[in-house]
């Protein structure tokens, strides 16, 4: 989503690229693996209680399903499969969204012959729950008070289990799951791909919660504005519980080959944490330098257009 926005700081941070592609991780907490690793076995223990029911298609190349499963805390997830008319099945990709939500899927994936699985994250659209706000702001500050109660913890549950639904209709693609997901579905896909092995390969694209300790020293718009404000109004104890949800921090568990397109301009997501989640990354790698992103300008349609191209031979290949 672009951000129509007058902006009193420079949404380059000041940083060249060269000093882009320096910018690391943060220390990751004495029990992190363990942490992470017990939530991911105690989430692919939940029944998803899987429904799947086929609806009209505004696009005549793809069947439309509405999907639904239980995840974390008692949560019914919600969200859309698509699929190719003529049944030809190679891929399987989970496809996150935005902090703007998800209203309908997007029929647009550069992978070829896919069963494309788009999760709604707990609070947005067809995944609206009383508990948890569709609203990025009131999100991203839900329940930070501790680890195990923080909205992005169920966000990556949400996730992983749309990743078994998939897998559940369609067994036979398991060695070709990937993943796909921009700006908070970047950020909660590092944070997600760290820990569950079923993914191959992913697509990241302008993550968003890299390195929250630089994060929160960086003006911002959109839902880092609210977590950056809550930490200088007095509540630094924030970081405590952040640290478990850094996607630069995951990112360096996550061996899988991805592909990372990055802007040096951004009013949103300050560019210095979307190059951290890709400089941390452990595995192959590659990277797109997009001009801005949250931000309208010309000349971003062309970066879109050739992110696209390359990821349908990234994806292929």
């Amino acid at each position: 989503m672009a951000i129509d926005h007058d902006f009193d700081f420079d949404p380059t941070y000041g940083y060249t690229l060269e000093e882009l592609l320096q910018v690391g991780a943060p220390d990751e907490p004495e029990d992190y693996t363990l942490f992470w690793e017990g939530i991911h076995a105690r989430a692919l223990d939940i029944p998803l209680k899987l429904s799947c029911e086929e609806v009209e298609s505004p696009n005549p190349d793809y069947k439309l399903f509405e999907i639904e499963y239980d995840s974390w805390g008692n949560v019914r997830a919600g969200g859309w499969l698509t699929v190719p008319v003529d049944g030809k099945l190679s891929n399987a990709v989970v496809v996150g969204h935005g902090y703007g939500g998800r209203e309908a899927p997007d029929f647009g994936q550069p992978v070829e012959s896919a069963a494309c699985i788009y999760p709604c994250a707990r609070g947005f659209h067809r995944s609206a729950h009383p508990d948890y706000p569709g609203e990025g702001h009131q999100h991203v500050m839900l329940g930070l008070e501790d680890r195990a109660t923080y909205s992005h913890l169920g966000s990556v549950v949400d996730y992983w289990l749309a990743a078994s639904a998939v897998l559940e209709l369609y067994p036979q693609l398991s060695d070709r799951l990937f993943y796909s997901g921009g700006s908070f579905g970047g950020g909660i896909g590092a944070l997600m791909l760290a820990w569950d092995k079923r993914f191959k390969k992913a697509y990241l694209n302008i993550p968003s919660f890299g390195n929250h300790p630089l994060r929160v020293q960086l003006p911002c718009v959109g839902s880092g504005q609210a977590i950056q404000e809550h930490y200088h109004a007095g509540n630094q104890d924030i970081l405590k519980v952040l640290q478990y949800f850094d996607a630069a921090t995951a990112a360096q568990h996550v061996t899988i080959p991805v592909f990372v397109a990055a802007a040096t301009f951004d009013p949103a997501v300050p560019p210095p944490g979307q190059f951290a989640v890709y400089n941390a990354l452990a595995g192959p790698k590659e990277l797109f330098i997009r001009q801005a992103a949250h931000f309208d300008l010309a000349g971003n349609e062309h970066d879109d257009a050739a992110v696209h191209t390359r990821l349908r031979r990234w994806f292929r290949d």
